[in-house]
C-alpha cells in the first residue's frame, strides 16, 4: 500500500473553496518521477511525442547536468515527499550510455526521497546497440523495461517507419528477459494493410515470450504528425479496427493477461505502478525537455510543462532562473472533474468514490448530476461506491469523458 503524507487536522475540509477558487486537499497522493530523453535515431511518422532526430553524437554529459540543474530547481516543490516510481521515457532513452544511466539514477537517489523498492522504467528500442546495454542498466538499478516492438511482421514494421526487424526484435526480447524480471512488449493494431489474421499473429507470438506486461494500441493518426498529413494506405476502417481491438482483448485474457486499462494488459502482479498512478490522478514530477507534471499541494494543484526543443531547455536549465518551464499554471475547480475522468475512467476496475474528494479536494455531490446522467445512458456502473466505466463506456470512452467538461 503506497503512504499519503496528512497534511490537515484529522476531520478537515476537503471541498472546492468558492471564494478562493481554489480547493482543499487533506492528503497528497502518491508521487512519481518522469524523465525525458528527447532523442532518438529517426522519428516515427506516426509518433507526436517530443523526440528529435539525434545529428551527430548524443550530448549525454550536457544533458545529464541540465537534468539536475532542472531536478534541483524544482525539488522545493517536493520537498520531503516519497518518490515511489520512476519513469525514463521519450524518444528513446536506451540511446544513453550505461554510465550514463547509472550517473542518472545516483542523481536521483541523491536528490530524491527514492523508495528502496520503487518500480524504475525504462523505454528501450529493440536495435542491436541498445539490446547489449541491458544488463548493465539492470545492475544501475533498472528493474522495469518497456520494448517499443509494435509488430513482428517485417512489412508491417517498414510501413510504421521503425528502424529494426522483426528478428531484432525477438533478440531484444530475450535479452530483455535475461537482464529483467519485468518487461512489457508494445504492440500496436490497426496497421497498413494488416488483416485480423495478422494482427492476432503478433499477438500470439508476443504472448509466446511470457512477459508480465503488454501495451496494445490502436494505430491513430495523431495531428502534427507526417501520418496525419499523409496517412498511409490500406488503413483498416473503424469497424475493422474494433474487430481487432475485441480480439485482441479476448485473446491476450484467455491467455492469462487481464486487461486492467484500456490498452495495458497484465499477469498477477504485473501492472505498471508508474502508469497507475497517472491514471489514479496521483502527482509526478516531469523533467526533462518536454516533460509535463502535476503537483498536489493543500491548497491548490499544479500544472508544468518544460520548453520542448533540446538545446534550448538545456540552455535555460543552466541559468537555474525558472526560464526552462515553458508553462506553469494551477488548475481550476472546473476543470479538475475533466482531469480526474480523463484518467480514471481508463481504468477497467475503475476508482473508489471517494478517491474523486480525496485526489481533487471537490465534494463528490459536484458531479453526482453528470454521473447519473452518464448512469442513465449506461456509460457507467451504478454502483456508489466506485465510479467504474460499462463495457459501452468503454467503448465511446471520448463522449462518456467529455460529458465531464461541464
Amino acid at each position: 500500500m503506497q503512504k499519503v503524507i496528512p497534511i490537515a487536522p484529522e476531520g478537515g475540509a476537503r471541498r472546492a473553496d468558492a471564494l478562493s477558487g481554489g480547493v482543499r486537499l487533506a492528503t497528497l497522493p502518491p508521487l512519481s518521477l518522469y524523465v525525458h530523453v528527447p532523442w532518438c535515431v529517426r522519428k516515427c511518422p506516426y509518433c507526436d511525442f517530443n523526440s528529435h532526430e539525434l545529428k551527430g553524437d548524443l550530448p549525454e554529459q550536457d544533458y545529464l547536468a541540465a537534468l539536475r540543474a532542472d531536478l534541483e530547481q524544482a525539488l522545493p516543490l517536493i520537498w520531503g515527499r516519497q518518490v515511489h516510481t520512476v519513469f525514463v521515457g521519450g524518444g528513446t532513452p536506451s540511446l544513453l550510455s550505461a554510465a550514463a544511466v547509472d550517473e542518472m539514477l545516483a542523481m536521483f537517489r541523491a536528490c530524491l526521497n527514492l523508495w528502496p523498492d520503487a518500480e524504475i522504467t525504462m523505454e528501450a528500442n529493440p536495435g542491436t546497440v541498445e539490446a547489449a546495454r541491458f544488463l548493465d542498466y539492470a545492475r544501475s538499478g533498472v528493474n522495469r523495461v518497456s520494448l517499443g516492438i509494435q509488430s513482428f511482421d517485417d512489412a508491417a514494421l517498414k510501413a510504421l517507419g521503425r528502424i529494426h526487424d522483426s528478428a531484432q526484435a525477438r533478440r531484444a526480447i530475450e535479452s530483455a528477459q535475461e537482464a529483467f524480471a519485468r518487461v512489457n512488449l508494445d504492440l500496436m493494431f490497426a496497421l497498413p494493410g494488416q488483416t485480423q489474421q495478422a494482427c492476432l499473429a503478433d499477438l500470439q507470438t508476443a504472448m509466446a515470450f511470457g512477459t508480465e506486461h503488454l501495451s496494445l494500441y490502436n494505430l491513430t493518426l495523431e495531428p502534427n504528425t507526417v501520418f496525419a498529413k499523409y496517412p498511409p494506405p490500406a488503413l483498416p476502417d473503424e469497424d475493422a479496427a474494433a474487430a481487432m481491438q475485441d480480439s485482441v482483448a479476448e485473446l491476450a485474457e484467455a491467455g492469462g493477461w487481464q486487461r486492467y486499462e484500456v490498452s495495458a494488459y497484465a499477469r498477477q502482479g504485473g501492472r505498471s505502478r508508474h502508469n497507475l498512478n497517472y491514471w489514479e490522478f496521483g502527482d509526478y514530477l516531469g523533467i526533462g525537455p518536454g516533460a509535463h507534471g502535476k503537483l498536489s499541494f493543500p491548497d491548490r494543484i499544479l500544472r508544468q510543462s518544460r520548453l520542448r526543443q533540446p538545446q534550448s531547455w538545456m540552455a535555460a536549465a543552466h541559468k537555474r532562473d525558472g526560464g526552462h518551464i515553458a508553462e506553469e499554471r494551477n488548475v481550476s475547480p472546473q476543470e479538475l472533474p475533466f482531469e480526474f475522468m480523463l484518467n480514471a475512467l481508463r481504468l477497467k476496475q475503475g476508482v473508489s468514490a471517494s478517491s474523486f474528494e480525496d485526489r481533487t479536494g471537490l465534494s463528490l455531490a459536484s458531479i453526482l448530476p453528470v454521473v447519473n446522467r452518464a448512469v442513465a445512458k449506461g456509460l457507467l456502473e451504478d454502483d456508489p461506491a466506485r465510479i467504474r466505466t460499462t463495457p459501452l463506456g468503454w467503448r465511446f470512452l471520448n463522449d462518456l469523458q467529455a460529458m465531464f467538461l461541464d
